[in-house]
């Protein structure tokens, strides 16, 4: 049957999308109006998302919390969380649900068919008979509710969102992009936070909630999407027989209304919190801000992209280049939001004064008026349609799925008009359009028509003050010390109960029979060989080069692996500043802006990373490695080798004013990451004093690696300073580059075809023979490694709490039974302790074959409490138990990570790896069976592996200064960070 056959479906639209060699359906369930996209096509990842239009209006999160809680048991799955149980037991590619401002959407993806189904199945049962009606239970758990363990106990507040939230307001990038859009749209949608404001959310009830998930949970209100190789017939036919013609057709207002525009640009003022020792000055953000037409425009869409790119996100950009050039911020960049009915441009100077913001205002302007009256330059344009394009050609979204991206994209339009789902994701004819524009005055028109001429737009200031977060809990506190105040000695009692209930309903386990209701796959269902090294050693001359014949879709993907074990000590530290400058300043035929143009017009893109291999055959050894990294179409394949050398043998380091702009931003990047992604850093500092190969990582982009960039970036605002610090930056990265960019140290790896191969081994040849000769003084790198106990204070609400350790000093050698263990812990102990019960939004765990381990917390209200659950993890798997299905459940999730689809570009970096890591395929095929074999008793022998670990106290945290206050005796050093 075909899918016009349907007598359930109207089709609105048929047509190929040669793009993206896919067929298209545009589609109508003819019984409630539900919408229905499809793209049928050959790829074996298939993706399924229903989404609803759920515009909120108050900031209490209430979509936000629906969204958390519809996936906490359904009619057909009555268990407590079928989100986890999926996660445990499928082959998903990928499982989430996401919160926008204006919709939210729960899409899965899979490579397998029966597990595709599954995951349609549960997710389609969840948004249309969630079990929220039933009880308030998950409503608490998810959102918020009022926690009093003992009635002489102060009275808190805790739910997952209601943590998650906190966190994002600890971050003022996360902040300022909030204003920004409530600045532009104050009377619709777009002014209200979708996500949840914390002082907001415990004024949501229960019925408000309730009521939100009866008016926009109906197919009336859905939109549904099928991506990839399967049958769509079968699949339409599923979706209508069990879900949609259950339901008559609705009429439901949840139309997107738009902003008004305004008359006259408006001013707007806010503060955010910074740490009591922070300085006042340059702590200021500047941001101007455009409304800027409609999502519904695909020409405009991927246009505003490019001036995007030519304005300010290029360095050497023209408004940025003028901003910095007259003091304005440290860090200038600019955002243009395309996801929303009505989209924004922003530019935004970050570390500057608020007394700026007439100077900022004026230098904008002038800029605006400079490129309409002297045109754009033309090979900005060019540089910025090419990188654009050659993204959407090439659409690799690394270990997301291409199918899921495009569907969220899709949404871009589909949203404001039933009958535009493709207009973003088939752009091919638009990128032509464009191509056609560079010899006319079509940019420069956008920028007199939205930037220059457009009144609806905001100035908008926000300035720092000193202790806020402090001052605002202690405002929270006093409020719910108040309010327990006018609470009778029942109403203290039934919170006390309630606190009690909602953690015996926590603690209590699902009813088996209820649990074998999520479908799941069988062990035999899952592939046991392990995945193959795809590689072939080849020399030209001395050096390696590897060869990995993979189809790639005509790019190549070259990585030049520099050896770095030979640095020395003083210049190591240096690495991580050395891959933020390269590319970034002038070299000896280009200016920095010219190059990075170049780049752009000629290849998809050049960066740098540092890459640490460890060696199977020794544990003990690794290799660190400063890797480049670029991918080409064939005719450029010689101009992407000339323009790295160009990059490696003639920049110039000696302009103060450009390194200086280079550090301050690094900076401020990296103060962004470590506020909101404070995990990650915690996690690799609290590994970094029990292991010299995470040491080395935490040197270069750490805790350690900010520090070093700190030092230089106050040291070039000291006018006493910044000429002999330069001296000192400049010398060293001079240095660190001739010990580095040598040929015997090179070892290249190409991953595409034969076709793609064509003359790489003359050009690698010519470019290692152009590489550095000179002697240099070699050395190598010993970071000092110790046990440590460390706090670094943040202005946040939320901590990030790190234990690490290694479990190999005690002869204990890596086991794949160590990845099931991370689902067990990830998705059971940890995740009911950490986040069910504790509130925190995440936690996870890892485990190297070096023996490097740890366990760390995302968004956690706790310190203490959450490192007493990680110190009872040993005992619970020493006394681990469960049943067949259960640890299949785990196999299969274990299984799903190490069998993520690989891009062509991934493929040929785990050739890299293997090569690098002297990879035995026996040994990897050994730690498969020992996931895929796995037993109760091998999950309980992992025990000692855990308090091997743990014994050795490495911990870090990240997070509010107060929490960490009130736990200085955890901590044997507390630095402000």
């Amino acid at each position: 049957m075909k899918v016009e056959e349907l007598k359930t479906y109207e089709v609105l639209e048929h047509r190929t999308i040669g793009d993206l060699n896919s067929d298209s359906y545009i589609l109508r369930h003819k019984k409630t109006g539900a919408r229905v996209a499809l793209l049928s096509n050959d790829d074996e990842n298939k993706v399924f998302y229903i989404g609803f239009r759920t515009p909120p209006t108050d900031s209490t999160g209430v979509a936000h919390i629906i969204e958390h809680t519809v996936l906490c048991g359904s009619k057909d799955f009555p268990v407590k969380d079928p989100f986890i149980e999926l996660a445990k037991g499928s082959l998903n590619t990928f499982l989430n649900a996401m919160t926008y401002p204006d919709k939210t959407v729960y899409p899965v993806a899979s490579c397998n068919d029966a597990d595709f189904q599954n995951l349609m199945h549960v997710y389609l049962d969840a948004v249309f008979y969630p079990n929220i009606y039933k009880s308030d239970r998950a409503f608490q758990q998810e959102g918020w509710h009022y926690e009093l363990k003992n009635a002489d106990d102060p009275l808190a507040i805790n739910g997952v969102v209601y943590n998650e939230m906190k966190g994002a307001y600890s971050s003022a990038d996360d902040v300022l992009d909030r204003y920004i859009m409530n600045s532009l749209y104050p009377d619709n949608t777009y002014s209200i936070e979708s996500g949840g404001d914390p002082d907001v959310i415990p004024e949501l009830t229960y019925e408000q909630y309730l009521d939100f998930h009866r008016k926009y949970y109906h197919p009336s209100n859905s939109y549904i999407y099928l991506y990839g190789n399967m049958d769509m017939v079968e699949k339409l036919t599923y979706i209508d027989e069990n879900y949609l013609s259950k339901f008559d057709n609705k009429s439901i207002d949840s139309k997107i209304y738009a902003q008004k525009a305004f008359e006259e640009p408006r001013y707007i003022s806010k503060q955010y919190s910074i740490m009591s020792d922070d300085k006042e000055s340059q702590n200021t953000y500047l941001s101007m801000n455009w409304s800027v037409g409609t999502s519904l425009e695909p020409k405009e869409y991927i246009a505003f992209d490019i001036i995007d790119y030519c304005l300010c996100s290029a360095p050497g950009a023209i408004l940025r280049k003028a901003l910095l050039d007259n003091g304005i911020g440290k860090d200038v960049y600019s955002e243009y939001e395309n996801g929303i009915c009505q989209p924004f441009f922003s530019v935004i100077a970050k570390n500057a004064d608020a007394c700026q913001k007439e100077k900022f205002e004026q230098i904008i302007f002038e800029c605006l008026n400079k490129v309409v009256k002297d045109g754009f330059d033309k090979r900005s344009l060019e540089a910025a349609i090419n990188a654009d394009e050659f993204k959407y050609r090439e659409a690799d979204f690394g270990r997301f799925p291409k199918g899921l991206l495009y569907g969220l994209q899709v949404l871009d339009s589909w949203l404001y008009d039933d009958m535009k789902p493709w207009i973003h994701i088939e752009a091919g004819e638009t990128y032509k359009m464009l191509r056609e524009e560079l010899n006319t005055s079509y940019f420069e028109e956008l920028v007199q028509k939205y930037l220059i001429d457009n009144k609806h737009r905001s100035l908008f200031v926000m300035e720092p003050v000193k202790g806020l977060t402090e001052q605002k809990d202690k405002e929270r506190a006093k409020q719910l010390a108040d309010y327990k105040k006018t609470l009778s000695k029942e109403e203290i009692e039934k919170i006390v109960k309630n606190t009690l209930e909602l953690q015996k309903y926590q603690e209590s386990l699902d009813n088996p029979e209820d649990l074998k209701k999520i479908p799941m796959l069988k062990r035999s269902d899952l592939k046991r060989e392990a995945e193959p090294f795809i590689y072939e050693e080849r020399r030209v001359g001395e050096n390696v080069l590897l060869f990995h014949n993979i189809f790639t879709n005509g790019i190549g993907y070259i990585t030049l692996s520099f050896n770095i074990d030979n640095v020395p000590q003083n210049l190591f530290p240096y690495i991580g500043i050395m891959k933020t400058v390269l590319g970034m300043v002038d070299t000896k035929n280009f200016t920095y802006k010219d190059l990075y143009n170049e780049i752009n017009i000629k290849t998809g893109g050049i960066t740098a990373g540092i890459n640490i291999y460890t060696d199977y055959r020794d544990m003990n050894q690794f290799s660190p490695r400063f890797e480049i990294m670029v991918k080409v179409l064939p005719q450029n394949l010689k101009t992407a080798f000339d323009l790295i050398k160009e990059v490696l043998m003639t920049s110039n380091l000696d302009d103060i004013t450009r390194i200086k702009e280079i550090l301050d931003e690094k900076r401020s990047h990296m103060e962004v990451d470590l506020t909101t992604a404070g995990n990650r850093a915690a996690a690799l500092r609290a590994m970094a004093d029990i292991s010299s190969s995470a040491a080395i990582s935490e040197t270069v982009s750490g805790i350690t690696g900010y520090r070093l960039v700190e030092k230089f970036s106050d040291a070039y605002a000291d006018l006493d300073k910044k000429d002999e610090m330069h001296k000192t930056l400049v010398s060293n990265l001079h240095a660190l580059m001739k010990v580095i960019f040598r040929k015997e140290n090179l070892l290249v790896s190409f991953t595409g075809t034969k076709k793609e191969y064509g003359d790489i081994e003359n050009i690698i040849s010519d470019f290692a023979n152009g590489l550095y000769t000179e002697e240099v003084k070699l050395g190598h790198f010993n970071p000092s490694v110790g046990r440590r106990s460390e706090a670094f204070r943040t202005p946040g609400q939320v901590q990030y709490v790190a234990l690490a350790g290694n479990f190999r000093k005690e002869g204990k050698e890596y086991t794949g039974a160590l990845r099931v263990l991370q689902s067990i812990l990830g998705y059971g102990y940890l995740w009911d302790n950490i986040r069910v019960k504790g509130g925190a939004y995440g936690v996870s765990s890892g485990y190297g074959k070096n023996g490097d381990s740890y366990f760390v917390t995302y968004r956690d209200p706790h310190l203490a409490k959450s490192l007493e659950v990680f110190d009872k993890v040993a005992e619970y798997v020493k006394n681990y138990d469960a049943s067949e299905r259960e640890m299949t459940q785990n196999v299969i999730g274990a299984i799903a990570e190490l069998d993520t689809p690989k891009t062509p570009s991934a493929k040929g970096s785990y050739g890299l790896s293997a090569y690098m890591c002297h990879a035995d395929y026996n040994l990897i095929q050994k730690h498969r069976d020992q996931v895929l074999d796995v037993t109760v008793e091998d999950i309980r022998k992992l025990a000692d592996y855990i308090t091997t670990f743990t014994k050795d106290r490495c911990i870090c945290v990240v997070g509010s200064s107060e929490k960490i206050q009130n736990h200085v005796e955890i901590f044997d050093s507390i630095e402000q960070l």
